[in-house]
C-alpha cells in the first residue's frame, strides 16, 4: 500500500488495521522508537532487533519497515548494516550515545526528577504530564526504575491544597502496587471536587453581595421617604437585619455600608494624633 506524504510511513496492514510509523527527526527519537517497536512487535519481528531471530527474510522485512521512516542522510549511514539489530543499535547510539554517555544522561535525569515540584498554578494533568515525560525518558535510556518511585515522587510533589488527599492515599493505599495512572486519577478527582466547591462559593458570594446591594438601596429609599414626610417611608425602611452579617466587622444586624465600627476607630486615631501633635506646635 502506498503511503501518502503525511509525515508518517505506512508499513503494511495488520488484519484490517493500517499500521504507521512516524518520520524520524532530530528531536523525536523517544517517541519514534516506541512506535516503531510497537509496530515490529505487532508483526512478530522484534526479535530480529534483539538478535534472537536471525532469519534473513524477517530481518529484511524489519529493515523495510524502518528505512522509510528515516531521513536520507541517516538512511545512507545505516544501509551498510546487514542485520536489523545493527541498524537499530546504530540509530540508538547516534541519539543516545555510548553506555558512558547514557549513564551521564541518567544521572541528569535523576536530578531533574528529584527537583521537580508542582506549581500552585498547575493542574494535575499538567504536572502528571511532566512526570510522565520523565518516565518515558528513563525508559528510552534503558532504565527500569520501579513505578513506586514515580508514584511517591508524584504524591510528594503536589501543591499544598492536595496534601490531605495525598496523606490519605499514602496511609490507606499500597503504593508498591499502585500504578502512576491510579495516583493521578485520585488526585484528579479531588481537583474536580475542589474546583466545584470554589465555583459554588464564588456564586454564593456574588448572590449575597447582590442581595446586600438591594437591601442597601431599599434602606436608602426608606430614609428619603421619611424625610419627605410620607407615611410609606417606614414600611420601606430598614426592616429586620438581625440575620445579615456585616462584611467589615463581622457582626450581625447591619450591612457593611452602614458599619461605623471602623469609622469610629479612624476618628479616634485621628483625634489622638492631633492631641499628640498639639504640644509640639506649642
Amino acid at each position: 500500500m502506498a503511503a501518502e506524504n503525511t509525515g508518517a510511513s505506512t508499513v503494511r496492514e495488520q488484519g484490517s488495521v493500517t499500521l504507521q510509523c512516524p518520520k524520524f527527526t532530530e528531536s523525536n527519537y523517544t517517541s519514534w522508537s516506541i512506535l516503531v517497536e510497537t509496530v515490529l512487535r505487532a508483526h512478530g519481528l522484534w526479535k530480529t532487533v534483539t538478535g534472537e531471530d536471525e532469519d534473513e527474510k524477517r530481518n529484511y522485512t524489519t529493515k523495510a519497515i524502518i528505512y522509510p521512516t528515516l531521513p536520507e542522510d541517516i538512511l545512507l549511514q545505516v544501509a551498510k548494516y546487514k542485520d536489523a539489530q545493527d541498524v537499530w543499535e546504530s540509530i540508538r547510539i547516534r541519539y543516545l550515545g555510548t553506555e558512558r554517555v547514557q549513564k551521564a544522561r541518567l544521572q541528569t535525569l535523576r536530578g531533574e526528577l528529584e527537583k521537580i515540584k508542582m506549581k500552585e498554578t498547575e493542574t494535575i494533568d499538567e504536572f502528571s504530564g511532566k512526570i510522565g515525560g520523565i518516565v518515558e525518558k528513563f525508559k528510552s535510556l534503558g532504565s527500569c526504575l520501579e513505578e513506586e518511585v514515580f508514584v511517591r515522587k508524584f504524591l510528594n510533589s503536589v501543591s499544598k491544597k492536595y496534601l490531605p488527599i495525598e496523606a490519605s492515599i499514602e496511609q490507606y493505599s499500597d503504593l508498591e502496587s499502585m500504578p502512576l495512572e491510579e495516583a493521578v486519577g485520585r488526585l484528579k478527582a479531588n481537583e474536580d471536587r475542589l474546583k466545584s466547591h470554589d465555583e459554588n462559593d464564588e456564586e454564593q458570594g456574588r448572590l449575597m453581595w447582590v442581595s446586600e446591594q438591594k437591601h442597601g438601596e431599599s434602606s436608602g429609599r426608606g430614609k428619603s421617604f421619611e424625610r419627605s414626610g410620607r407615611g410609606r417611608g417606614r414600611a420601606r425602611g430598614r426592616g429586620d437585619k438581625s440575620g445579615f452579617r456585616c462584611y467589615d466587622c463581622g457582626e450581625f444586624g447591619h450591612f457593611s455600608y452602614e458599619c461605623t465600627k471602623w469609622k469610629d476607630k479612624d476618628n479616634e486615631k485621628e483625634a489622638n494624633l492631633i492631641q499628640e501633635e498639639e504640644p509640639a506646635l506649642l
